[in-house]
C-alpha cells in the first residue's frame, strides 16, 4: 500500500479549483453570461466581438434613418401645404379672370396672393432641427429672402447640392431636393408665376397666361413630392431590415454567450459544499500526522 507522504499539496490545489469554480459560476450568475473573458470561450468570444461590431453599426444606422425619417417627413409634409396654397393661388387666378369684376375685386384677389406668395416663402425657408431642408448643402441658412431686384420677388441663396446619407453598408441615400430645383426651376418658378400674376391682376391684362403659367409651375411642382415619397419608402424600409437584423444579432449572442442560470446556480452550489469538504479534509488532516495514517 503506498501512501502519499504531502496529502497537503493536493488539497490545497483541489480548493483552489474549487474555488475558481465558484467563481466562475457567481460571474455568469452576477452577468448572466457564460463568457465574461476570452479565455472562458476564445471561438465564442471571437464571434461575441464580430457580434458587437455588426449591433454598433446597425445602431449608428438606425440613428441615421431617424434623423433622416423626421426630415423627410418635414420635407414631405411642407411640399403638401405648398401644394395646397399653389391650387388656392391658382383658383384665385382662375376668379380674377373674369372679365366682370371690378378693380376693387382685382385688387383683393392681389392682396390674397401676395399673402400667399409670403406663405410660400416661409414654407420655402421649413427647417428641422436648425437646419433648413431645402438649403441644398447650405442647411444653416434660410434659402430663399425677398428681393424686389429679381423678377421673382424672391431670391435663392442656397446651393444646388445633395446630401447624402449611408444607411447600411454601401448604401446610401440621397435626402434632399435643392430648394433652386423646387420653388424656381427654369420655366416652373412658382415665385415667378405668382408675383407675375399677382402684378397682371394689378394692371388687369395678361390674367389668363399669368394664371396658365402659375398652373404649369404648381403641376411640376407637385410631381416633385415623388422624390420625396420614394426617399421615405426606402428609409421605412431600410428601417426594418435593420430591426429585423438587429434583433438576429442579439439572438446570435445570447446563443454565443448567455449563461444557464440554472446549470450556474446548480454548480456555485456544489462548489460550496466542495470548498467545505475541502476545507474540512484540511482542518482534519493538520490534525493528524503519518503514523495516524498508517494505523
Amino acid at each position: 500500500m503506498r501512501v502519499n507522504p504531502n496529502p497537503m499539496s493536493n488539497l490545497l490545489a483541489t480548493l483552489n479549483q474549487t474555488k475558481l469554480a465558484s467563481q466562475q459560476a457567481t460571474i455568469e450568475i452576477a452577468s448572466g453570461r457564460s463568457v465574461n473573458v476570452p479565455s472562458d470561450n476564445p471561438t465564442a468570444a471571437a464571434l461575441l466581438v464580430q457580434n458587437n461590431d455588426q449591433a454598433t453599426f446597425t445602431n449608428g444606422y438606425l440613428q441615421s434613418l431617424n434623423t433622416i425619417q423626421g426630415q423627410l417627413s418635414t420635407a414631405d409634409s411642407t411640399l403638401s401645404s405648398v401644394v395646397t396654397a399653389l391650387q388656392r393661388a391658382v383658383s384665385l387666378g382662375i376668379e380674377g379672370a373674369n372679365g366682370t369684376l371690378s378693380d376693387s375685386n382685382r385688387t383683393s384677389i392681389a392682396n390674397e396672393l401676395q399673402g400667399i406668395q409670403s406663405e410660400l416663402v416661409s414654407l420655402a425657408n421649413t427647417s428641422y432641427q436648425g437646419r433648413y431642408v431645402f438649403a441644398g448643402t447650405l442647411t444653416d441658412t434660410a434659402p430663399f429672402v425677398a428681393d424686389d431686384t429679381v423678377p421673382s420677388g424672391v431670391r435663392y441663396v442656397g446651393n444646388t447640392e445633395v446630401n447624402e446619407v449611408s444607411i447600411g453598408s454601401g448604401y446610401k441615400v440621397v435626402v434632399n431636393q435643392p430648394g433652386s430645383d423646387l420653388f424656381s426651376s427654369t420655366g416652373n418658378d412658382v415665385f415667378l408665376a405668382i408675383n407675375n400674376l399677382i402684378q397682371s391682376l394689378q394692371a388687369n391684362t395678361g390674367i389668363p397666361d399669368a394664371v396658365s403659367a402659375l398652373n404649369v409651375a404648381s403641376s411640376y411642382f407637385s410631381a416633385q413630392r415623388v422624390f420625396y415619397g420614394n426617399a421615405i419608402n426606402q428609409a421605412q424600409s431600410q428601417t426594418t431590415y435593420l430591426n429585423t437584423a438587429k434583433l438576429q444579432i442579439a439572438q446570435q449572442e445570447n446563443t454565443l454567450g448567455a449563461a444557464d442560470l440554472a446549470e450556474a446556480a446548480t454548480n456555485l452550489s456544489q462548489s460550496q459544499l466542495d470548498i467545505q469538504a475541502t476545507l474540512a479534509a484540511i482542518s482534519k488532516f493538520s490534525q493528524n500526522n503519518l503514523f495516524d495514517y498508517l494505523k
